[in-house]
């Protein structure tokens, strides 16, 4: 087992990643006093995973209650929240319980609400079942659930007590999801290091998973522990994640998977850069040609228009003052946040991309 450490004062906590995790031990460690937990999960995970963490955590004397959601983004709403609050009001759990969110991004977020408001705020932990969970979602403490005029309007930063971070829950996890991951390991390589980018594009099929998950984890926790509240340096990690956003709002929730999206996204986003920024063509060229070696798509869909990206990104959080701001790489491991792009500009580069994309 190897630790990663988010050093964010009182709210620090270790990342603990392996595989065969202790996760009953790791946890009373870091809640010495609890007694009752609820783990919230979904109906895909949960079959396969409650009750080996159930027993894991009845051997530490937590007393153990249960959650099962809907499984999918599209059920990352107040309703899927209120039935956790319901749970917890009708087991009558107080201040001094614990949620545990077991499940990929979609549990993990909305969990991590639920703790963050429920009698205002208890402990929570994070046991990600995703890739896509490991090496983002779970860390950093961004909470949310979405609304129908935007993705993850409704939320909060609250901190988990620990994140674990057990490699053997992706045994199971369909190559879809595996794939949908990826792109979140290729946005640390594009955004922060070139070195990383390059082994991802020499080791497709001999990946180091246990390195990959630390490694994005290490540049996750020093991210997040320079910018707990994304007021700087923490922007950096929306690479990909506007246009992608506005992807997931326009084809409809749970049509394309978040790292799907988030890999379109990350198209358009270097794209505008080679236009505007001065990437160069060949590093543009570099990101697309990876992603389809990952089985990530990096086509925009023909449905949605310039003008369509430019509303839903409007209703994007990130809006500042009406501007967007956009995190576009100026190379290949080193990127800036910008908010000097003209809505017409991007529309019309958006369009452009779409028409190259087109077979001839």
């Amino acid at each position: 087992m190897e630790k990663v450490h988010i050093a964010l004062g009182a709210n620090s906590y270790d990342i603990c990643i392996g595989r065969a995790l202790p996760c009953g031990e790791l946890m009373r460690q870091a809640l010495p006093r609890t007694q009752e937990v609820l783990i919230v999960s979904n109906e895909t995970i949960a079959p396969l995973y409650m009750d080996k963490l159930v027993a894991q955590l009845k051997a530490f004397n937590f007393n153990c209650h249960q959650c099962i959601l809907p499984d999918g983004e599209k059920y990352k709403t107040v309703e899927s929240y209120m039935q956790i609050m319901t749970t917890l009001l009708e087991k009558n759990l107080g201040r001094d319980c614990a949620l545990v969110a077991l499940g990929g991004g979609v549990v993990g977020d909305i969990t991590g609400f639920a703790a963050a408001t429920y009698q205002r705020g208890v402990d929570f932990v994070q046991v990600p079942t995703t890739l896509l969970a490991l090496v983002d979602s779970s860390v950093g403490g961004k909470t949310a659930i979405n609304h129908p005029l935007g993705k993850n309007m409704i939320g909060a930063f609250y901190q988990p007590k620990i994140v674990l971070a057990d490699l053997d829950y992706l045994h199971t996890l369909p190559p879809r999801e595996i794939a949908a991951g990826m792109a979140e390991v290729i946005k640390y390589g594009v955004i922060l290091d070139r070195e990383f980018f390059d082994y991802l594009k020499n080791n497709v099929n001999s990946l180091d998973l246990a390195y990959v998950v630390k490694r994005c984890c290490e540049w996750k926790a020093y991210v997040v522990s320079q910018d707990e509240k994304e007021r700087g340096l923490r922007a950096l990690l929306n690479f990909g994640h506007t246009f992608g956003h506005a992807i997931e709002v326009g084809m409809g929730f749970g049509n394309y998977l978040h790292g799907e999206a988030v890999a379109i996204g990350m198209v358009i986003a270097a794209y505008v850069a080679t236009k505007r920024k001065g990437l160069a063509q060949a590093e543009y060229e570099e990101l697309v040609a990876l992603l389809p070696q990952y089985h990530l798509p990096a086509v925009v869909p023909q449905k949605l228009r310039g003008s369509d990206f430019i509303t839903f990104m409007h209703h994007d959080k990130k809006v500042k003052a009406g501007k967007i701001n956009y995190v576009l790489p100026a190379s290949i491991g080193k990127c800036a946040v910008y908010n000097d792009l003209p809505d017409y500009e991007v529309r019309a580069l958006i369009d452009e991309l779409k028409a190259e994309q087109q077979p001839q």
